[in-house]
């Protein structure tokens, strides 16, 4: 039994990933399929691939992970199979699956275009349940990649940047907001832990806005209501509030440059 995850901007409200589901049991009846999460934001193509690349290493071998977020569907973009060591990404060729397959020093882009592998009928918006739906599917009844299209290498790339050292300062943004209101940087957990220690206050600007708040373990170092800073289980700085909601409390948003003073 193979397993296959989906990730997307679809939301809950609609039946969009009910119908991709469908297609794929059509397809491969024994398929496992988990959801890895259906609430990117809309169109945001960057998040998307930080939290896919957070997330792939953390599946069992020989995964399959269909991400579909896709601003440009229906247009020239091309739908891509992507084939690394461990595991095969699905989806559009956007640069959402690249920072996931540059977790590995090999990797092969396959553009999908054989049809066989596609429902008969296609819309020219929801390539997701069309196209990504059933490749995955076929692949995980263990077809062989190359039959699904030429290998490319002018796929598009995009390069999670990551937070860096910029004389006396870390200088990263906020690329996820968790339902908890923690706003998750591109700084890395290691960049921090070189130049600050646990316990001490540190001064951060978030667009212009200054804070002075503790970098603490966890969220129960500090009082309930506080603000602080951790790292969080990805291995990523955190703005973080303990038992509040520091997105909501600090009008923090995804893009919003951080700066940490050393």
């Amino acid at each position: 039994m193979k397993t296959i995850t989906l990730m997307t901007d679809f939301g809950e409200k609609d039946t969009y990933v009910a119908q991709m589901k469908g297609v794929i049991l059509s397809i491969c009846r024994d398929a496992n399929i988990i959801d890895i999460t259906h609430e990117i934001i809309p169109q945001n193509i960057e998040e998307g691939a930080f939290l896919l690349m957070n997330t792939v290493s953390f599946f069992p071998k020989n995964t399959i992970h269909v991400a579909v977020v896709d601003p440009g569907v229906g247009t020239d973009r091309r739908g891509i199979v992507i084939e690394t060591e461990d595991f095969k990404l699905v989806g559009p060729d956007n640069g959402l699956l690249i920072p996931s397959a540059k977790k590995y020093s090999r990797f092969r882009v396959f553009e999908i275009t054989n049809q066989n592998y596609l429902l008969p009928s296609q819309t020219h918006t929801f390539h997701g349940r069309d196209v990504f739906a059933p490749v995955a599917a076929h692949l995980a009844q263990d077809i062989d990649i190359e039959n699904v299209g030429e290998e490319i290498h002018d796929y598009v790339d995009l390069d999670i940047w990551m937070g860096e050292i910029k004389e006396d300062r870390i200088v990263g943004k906020i690329m996820h907001i968790d339902r908890f209101g923690n706003a998750i940087t591109n700084i890395e957990g290691k960049t921090i832990l070189e130049h600050l220690e646990y316990d001490n206050r540190v001064l951060i600007s978030v667009e212009s806005r200054e804070y002075e708040m503790p970098f603490v373990k966890s969220y129960g170092f500090v009082g309930k209501g506080e603000k602080l800073l951790t790292i969080g289980g990805n291995g990523f700085l955190e703005i973080s509030m303990n038992q509040g909601n520091a997105s909501q409390e600090m009008e923090l948003k995804i893009g919003s440059k951080v700066i940490i003073s050393l």
